[in-house]
């Protein structure tokens, strides 16, 4: 697009005001988003930055759509509490449902904050949902060449993750028109957001 106008800025300038304008847009991307499902996916990945092993815990409804994440460099019952936590603080409602892998840390955080009634620990390909979240995560890294600091891997994922849930449409499941209207209504939650 700016292109177009015949203004020509460099990567570094795009990065600064990504980083910038970035949260912004991205709290205002959440706040327009309609409340997610009552069926939550907590899984966990490993990202190497700066030469360290850190984990991604990020949570999805049954959608796909990314609820919140957070970088850790732990995997236990502490990194699992700070993120079902946060989630609990920052959606509008209550899961019915918890699915998680078989790691020991989630029934602990969930013993802790009394939900053990509501977890499911997933067996087989119950937790997919959540496995599959992480699959354009790991397309961003390979392109950033993985990320430089746990600070700035946390500020990017989030905002990606509100662009992609605004944005994201199972092109392969929707018929043409309605992907018309679902991107148009994309657009017009981004006009918002960006106060365009």
């Amino acid at each position: 697009m700016l292109a177009e106008r015949g203004i020509d800025v460099s990567y570094e300038t795009i990065r600064c005001w990504t980083k910038k304008f970035g949260p912004q847009f991205a709290r205002r991307l959440k706040k327009l988003r309609p409340a997610s499902s009552l069926r939550w996916h907590l899984d966990e990945m490993v990202c190497a930055i700066g030469g360290r092993r850190m984990y991604l815990w990020r949570a999805v409804d049954d959608e796909g759509e990314v609820l919140d994440l957070v970088m850790q460099r732990k995997r236990d019952t502490d990194a699992a509490l700070t993120l079902i936590k946060r989630l609990l603080r920052n959606q509008r409602t209550k899961p019915t449902a918890i699915v998680t892998d078989g790691l020991a840390s989630y029934p602990a955080a969930l013993a802790q904050l009394d939900l053990l009634d509501v977890h499911r620990p997933g067996r087989l390909r119950e937790n997919n949902r959540a496995e599959n979240s992480h699959l354009p995560i790991r397309r961003r890294e390979r392109k950033q060449q993985g990320f430089k600091s746990q600070a700035s891997a946390q500020r990017f994922l989030t905002t990606h993750a509100a662009v992609y849930n605004t944005f994201y449409t199972a092109r392969h499941l929707t018929r043409r028109p309605t992907l018309k209207v679902l991107r148009a209504e994309a657009f017009e939650a981004w006009s918002q957001a960006t106060c365009a």
